[in-house]
């Protein structure tokens, strides 16, 4: 395959100034890349033509002195983004062929800033699960293997699509979202760099929805600074998304490299879960002595509402779920199963098109909000969500970021913890906090584990400051040295 596909993507915007290439060959390197790589099954809809008009447009942009900031760059889109005239499903039967007449607000400021879209990404369906498995498209197939072994890998999730498609350089970067671990978890699992942002800095506008209080999106990247150049095109205020933020964009870049000395890092003693495996711990402390060489001060914080955030995630995240999706009804778009009155066609409609775990929490988030457990749980849930957001307030008055472990294990095999609800919902134990207190989160990969398979670090930052994480995150880069790769099999 073409070296064209193994730049990050500051090293292909660089060359692309240079004319060191076309966005014509890159596109065409990574149109070949994504059909070479269909056994990863990362890609739900190709769109190569699409991609190569794209790319002459870049091109004659360059040529007149009109390039964007991400000009010429081929980038995949998770397929919960709706796309102008191309296929959007949520990865759920229910969607069936719908074909946005619309931009989401993120794409629209991607192809404004010159970026080239190769086509939609596989994800669990309606960004539901951990694994990638409850795809209506069938699961990723992470492109890391252990060591010694054939057998197939989960890439994480939901954004199993976006992760696997950066780490076997299929694209220089993807769209990804995350209400509870969505973005970071598939990093950490991938060998990728992933950020979600504060609440509010990405417009959610034209994404299809899961929970509206907590989904946010975000890229993911090859490294630190790739994510920073991405995200720095997302961000921005969008008056169609009453949640957007209407403040300033960083230069997010320009944090990378920055000097973290005196920074004050917190970690968390509730962090410390049973049976963590020894080789997180021991990244962990590796993550916790990387900073302090670079000058930071380490401070131990609690966060005591911790452990009740899984339990209440699973409580806000469904209750919005059943609401937002009660809009699948057969009747304005989708898939549409006609019965013998009103009522049977929306039962045979939604019993046809939502897969299992959809249907799963869609009965939960109706059973919370049902009358005489309102009160139980979801305001219950909502009283929890504030003590949490509080315990972050009082931590960062001592520390400037907190680092954790991004996910409690390496990648699993596929259909491994498919049986098991519970534990697949584990998986969101250090991520899920973030989403609750709206903070932005970032995974690092940090180094592997004893199969050779990728970990990450997470790190937590205030509220609009992932100018900091940045920074840090550009600290524990360098320290790691990551530089381990998926051997090719597909």
């Amino acid at each position: 395959m073409s070296a064209l596909t193994s730049l990050t993507l500051k090293a292909a915007l660089k060359g692309l100034a240079d004319k060191s290439f076309s966005s014509l060959e890159l596109t065409r390197a990574h149109v070949d890349a994504v059909e070479a790589a269909r056994p990863l099954n990362a890609f739900v809809l190709e769109t190569p033509e699409k991609a190569l008009e794209m790319a002459a447009a870049a091109d004659r942009r360059i040529a007149a002195g009109e390039a964007g900031p991400l000009e010429g760059a081929p980038l995949g889109i998770k397929d919960l983004f709706c796309t102008e005239g191309v296929r959007t499903t949520a990865c759920s039967d229910i969607l069936g062929n719908f074909v946005p007449t619309y931009e989401s607000t993120v794409t629209s400021q991607l192809w404004r800033d010159g970026a080239v879209m190769l086509g939609k990404l596989n994800l669990d369906q309606f960004a539901m699960g951990s694994s990638n498995e409850t795809s209506a498209f069938g699961p990723v197939v992470n492109p890391w293997r252990a060591e010694g072994s054939n057998r197939q890998l989960t890439p994480g999730g939901s954004s199993g699509g976006s992760a696997a498609s950066v780490a076997a350089d299929l694209c220089l970067g993807a769209t990804a979202t995350d209400t509870g671990g969505s973005i970071r978890q598939p990093a950490a699992f991938t060998g990728t760099v992933g950020i979600k942002p504060t609440y509010g800095r990405c417009s959610r506008w034209g994404v299809v929805a899961f929970a509206s209080s907590l989904d946010q999106a975000g890229p993911i990247a090859k490294t630190v600074e790739d994510a920073a150049i991405l995200l720095k095109s997302m961000s921005g205020h969008d008056p169609k998304d009453s949640t957007s933020l209407d403040i300033e964009v960083p230069d997010y870049p320009s944090f990378v490299g920055k000097s973290v000395k005196g920074l004050k890092i917190g970690i968390p003693k509730e962090y410390r879960v049973d049976n963590m495996p020894p080789e997180i711990e021991a990244l962990w402390q590796k993550g916790i002595a990387w900073l302090k060489e670079a000058g930071c001060e380490i401070v131990e914080v609690s966060l005591p509402h911790t452990k009740y955030a899984l339990p209440a995630y699973y409580i806000v995240a469904p209750a919005e779920a059943s609401s937002n999706l009660a809009r699948y009804d057969g009747m304005r778009f989708g898939l549409r199963v006609e019965g013998a009155n009103l009522t049977e066609t929306y039962e045979k409609t939604r019993a046809a098109g939502f897969g299992a775990e959809v249907k799963r929490r869609i009965l939960i988030g109706t059973y919370v909000l049902s009358h005489g457990y309102y009160d139980a749980y979801y305001v219950k849930a909502l009283k929890v969500r504030r003590r949490i957001a509080d315990d972050f307030d009082q931590a960062f008055q001592k520390v400037d970021a907190l680092l954790t472990p991004t996910a409690p294990s390496a990648a699993f095999g596929l259909g491994e913890n498919a049986d098991d609800p519970v534990a697949m919902y584990l998986n969101d134990i250090f991520t899920v906090t973030v989403n609750l207190a709206g903070l932005p989160g970032m995974s690092i990969p940090a180094g592997v584990d004893h199969n050779g398979l990728p970990l990450g670090l997470q790190l937590i930052g205030r509220a609009l400051d992932e100018g900091t994480l940045f920074s840090l995150g550009g600290a524990i880069e360098k320290a790691a040295d990551f530089k381990a790769k998926p051997a090719k099999w597909w």
